[in-house]
């Protein structure tokens, strides 16, 4: 093959393909590489748009509603032929979406627990395994790269994104990484730590973030601001980058929040500095969405300072995703007046050409259509709810210690379920489902925990729902025992920020309503812990977290009704007050109603195996 196609012959090392193909770029070339836009202003028209680096569908951004995983392929193939056709010479952008627990903005996808779900199961081969089945599923619709995972270490329940954290345990966290070997597939022995790894076109790039110290920030507030030494920043919440970085990740992902009042994304100590030359990080690091945005010039908004900040600090792939015309103009300038050094643009390209190459896209650009049948799969499914019966906490079980409440009967002669969130797929997903801030109702296929329970219970079993009870719903009627659900409304980000972490719908008066007139067990759905007073604690029989379980709520009536055993234990500290937060379980003055690592067994034989 003739040396002036270097970068194209797959037989030749990564490297030398790499700089190969970086000698023959223009400056117009790199630039665009180092950007990524929003698939609805992609335009296969425009000579601009046709060299980007990347394209992304926001949360909830689909070729249409319940837009069909072939729909999805269709989608990218089209972007990813008008890019490489276009492109002078010819290189394949990388299609990239949050597919965080799993490609959760496909309709009939398989959504698996939220992370700090599976933070409480804390079986470091569930966590593989549901990478690998979300790498098959996001590669069926030619979607190259999720924005996951993320490996935050959560110090305070208030903060919007704790369920996107495993646990508050830095321990806990850093076991949980072993999802990024099942995205990506598992690096040979012997593999550097900081290189880029990807085992075949059957996985994902993955990304670990936020980069570093977004789970610690004062009183948990969204992008806000963590204040802590840089030893106990590195000891709390970077040492599970190590470990993804030893799994070969290709990306990592700046932070929106600030450290000691520095902004992440223009802080070049945390990204170069330590980021890629302490702990030798050969990866690209993107941004978050706007992330240049929420910098600010001493002396005003001024988009150019932003760029050359954040490109100077260290920033590879700016998710623009709008005003990329802008960034490209304004990122030339900044490069030719000499304000970027053109070594930075290069190393930035280097980067992203790397993992291109890694992930054989020059190779592979397009969806497999073999792995569509993979999409919602019946294994993927039993997976997601294994997932769930692993993560589920009893938290109590029986008003008094010689007693018990679970399990429950099957064949009760009639059982009242109550709650909103006892039937309704939106709330059992959570955020990041379908669209960006997830909603309530049928948004996709799946099995409710109502549906669930109906599936369980025996022939002459009655189930009846009542999603609001009142005192007339017990009026010339008898019940066995109740099922209350009840938890939060659906959020992301920002938008989830809490400082009162109260049960949503009044869901506390609901539930002492019913614990007054049957005996009851207490399902909460949530992301993180909620506020539980002690009367009402004392009133009901039985309680289980259940966190955000996702479309597999048989999962759910698998424990409750002694099928299997409880395993979870509390990845975070369920907190008496709000006024206690942030707790610490190091600390003397610790005194949770329920402590990290907590969680009862439902039979006697197993209660050894409890973890405190």
């Amino acid at each position: 093959m003739s040396s002036t196609l270097l970068y194209k012959d797959p037989r030749q090392p990564v490297e030398a393909r790499t700089r190969d193909l970086l000698s023959r770029m223009t400056l117009r070339e790199k630039v665009a590489q180092m950007s990524q836009i929003e698939r609805t202003v992609f335009s296969a028209s425009s000579s601009l748009f046709s060299l980007v680096g990347s394209v992304l569908s926001g949360g909830g951004s689909a070729p249409r509603g319940g837009a069909t995983a072939s729909e999805w392929a269709d989608m990218v193939d089209s972007i990813q032929r008008s890019a490489v056709s276009s492109s002078r010479l010819g290189i394949p952008i990388i299609y990239a979406t949050d597919a965080v627990h799993g490609h959760n903005n496909l309709f009939a996808s398989t959504i698996f627990p939220h992370n700090v779900a599976l933070g409480a199961a804390g079986d470091v081969d569930l966590a593989r395994r549901i990478g690998e089945a979300t790498a098959l599923e996001v590669r069926a619709t030619g979607v190259h790269y999720t924005f996951a995972p993320c490996v935050a270490v959560c110090r305070d329940p208030r903060w919007g994104r704790c369920y996107e954290s495993y646990s508050e345990d830095t321990e806990i966290v850093r076991r949980m990484t072993s999802i990024v070997s099942g995205l990506q597939g598992s690096p040979p022995e012997g593999h550097p730590s900081g290189y880029p790894f990807l085992a075949g076109s059957r996985n994902v790039i993955a990304c670990a973030k936020h980069f570093v110290g977004d789970g610690g920030t004062h009183e948990g507030v969204n992008e806000g601001n963590t204040i802590c030494s840089f030893e106990d920043l590195e000891r709390i919440h970077m040492t599970p980058y190590l470990d993804c970085l030893g799994q070969g990740v290709c990306t990592v992902m700046a932070t929106y929040s600030s450290w000691n009042g520095r902004k992440a994304h223009s802080d070049r100590f945390l990204l170069t500095d330590i980021l890629k030359e302490k702990l030798g990080f050969k990866g690209f690091v993107i941004s978050d969405w706007e992330g240049l945005d929420r910098l600010s010039h001493p002396h005003g908004s001024n988009y150019r300072y932003c760029i050359s900040a954040a490109i100077n600090a260290g920033i590879d792939m700016v998710m623009v995703p709008f005003r990329y015309e802008k960034f490209l103009v304004d990122l030339m300038f900044l490069v030719e007046s000499g304000e970027i050094p053109m070594s930075r643009i290069d190393d930035a390209v280097e980067r992203i050409l790397r993992v291109k190459f890694i992930a054989g896209l020059f190779e592979h650009p397009f969806a497999d259509r073999n792995l569509l049948d993979t999409v919602g799969c019946k294994m993927h499914r039993e997976l997601a709810r294994e997932a769930v019966r692993k993560s589920l906490v009893l938290l109590k079980n029986g008003k008094h210690p010689e007693g018990k409440f679970l399990p429950l009967d099957k064949n009760a002669q009639r059982i009242l379920v109550a709650g909103i969130h006892a039937d309704d797929i939106g709330y059992q997903c959570g955020g990041w489902t379908i669209t960006w801030h997830g909603s309530s109702g049928k948004i996709t296929e799946g099995t409710t925990i109502l549906e669930a329970i109906k599936d369980a219970v025996g022939a002459d079993s009655e189930v009846v729902y009542e999603k609001w009870p009142t005192e007339a719903t017990f009026t010339n009627q008898t019940f066995s025992f109740a099922i209350v659900v009840v938890g939060e409304v659906a959020y992301a980000e920002g938008w989830g920020d809490n400082s009162e972490l109260n049960i949503s719908f009044n869901g506390a008066n609901m539930t002492n309503l019913v614990a007054d007139k049957l005996p009851t067990l207490v399902i909460v759905i949530s992301g993180r812990p909620l506020l539980l007073e002690p009367n009402l604690l004392d009133k009901i029989d039985a309680l289980v977290a259940a966190w955000l379980p996702g479309t597999e709520a048989k999962g759910i009536s698998d424990l409750i009704f002694g099928d299997f055993e409880f395993e979870g234990s509390l990845p975070v500290t369920w907190f008496r007050t709000v006024d206690q937060l942030p707790a610490d379980a190091g600390n003397a003055t610790y005194d949770p109603l329920f402590p990290l690592g907590f969680g009862l067994k439902m039979f006697p034989e197993n209660a050894q195996k409890m973890q405190y």
